[in-house]
């Protein structure tokens, strides 16, 4: 007989075989525990696949519905070239005045704005978005959502930003850098996601600001910890309904960032 395995054979029966019988119900407990886990598991990643669809289809409907806001101003006034992904576009924004780009022109009325911004850009190309003719007094980009969340390599964001912030030094003597905040904190993201995103990031703005240091560029950091990130602390106010994009309040807060920061009033005017 095998050790650990007990043979009893009743009068008349069939032969029962028990394997480790003195630990039945500590392997009973294991096995249920096991499959109550998988269980656990499997309701969890569903519920999350529904939760991001649903986000996903709103954010969709968002981007088809934001135009980006151009304006021509005052003839031989300040320009600013505005490149970059949908928030350049002001998707998130109620309506295009109340994009970023739309903030600025109403703060200043004798600039003329030119946006290349198109929803779902990279780094990559906003070096096409910088194809432009002329001179602008100042270039803002407004990229590195999209990096974050499609998984773009580290080293390859170092290689762009960089290529796009020389790029957009050719175009202009002020370069803005001004990449998304923590965008782990948006309501768009559950755990672990959540975690990946904040720590990609992070890592995302280290880059960035490395990437200004290098080139001569302004750099505005919008990058926050959870406990102090105010699109974290008031989800609902400053997060669009598909809880990835800046809202109008959301928008508002990045201008005051951006002004603050990057001492735009002095470039532009009043």
């Amino acid at each position: 007989m095998l050790p650990g395995i007990e043979s009893y054979r009743p009068q008349g029966a069939i032969s029962v075989i028990c394997c480790g019988s003195t630990n039945g119900p500590a392997v009973n407990r294991t096995r249920v525990t096991t499959v109550a886990l998988l269980c656990a598991a499997t309701a969890y990643a569903a519920s999350t696949a529904v939760y991001a669809a649903i986000h996903l289809a709103r954010s969709a409907d968002l981007a088809r519905g934001s135009r980006p806001f151009e304006r021509q101003a005052v003839p031989g006034g300040p320009r600013l070239l505005v490149v970059g992904d949908s928030t350049a576009e002001g998707t998130g924004a109620s309506a295009p005045r109340n994009s970023l780009p739309g903030l600025i022109a109403r703060a200043h009325p004798a600039v003329t704005i030119v946006n290349r911004g198109r929803d779902g850009s990279k780094f990559r190309d906003v070096l096409q978005q910088l194809e432009v003719p002329g001179r602008f007094d100042a270039v803002l980009v407004l990229c590195g959502g999209n990096d974050v969340f499609r998984m773009t390599s580290m080293r390859t964001m170092r290689r762009t930003i960089d290529a796009v912030a020389r790029k957009a030094a050719t175009v202009s003597g002020v370069v803005i850098l001004m990449p998304a905040g923590n965008i782990g904190n948006a309501p768009f993201f559950l755990p672990p996601w959540t975690w990946l995103m904040q720590h990609r990031a992070r890592v995302l703005h280290r880059i960035v600001a490395d990437a200004a240091r290098a080139t001569g560029a302004r750099y505005v950091d919008l990058f926050k910890e959870r406990d102090h990130d105010p699109f974290a602390l008031q989800p609902e106010r400053m997060n669009a309904i598909d809880g990835l994009h800046p809202s109008d309040a959301g928008y508002a807060l990045w201008h005051l960032e951006l002004d603050r920061q990057a001492h735009l009033a002095q470039l532009l005017g009043n």
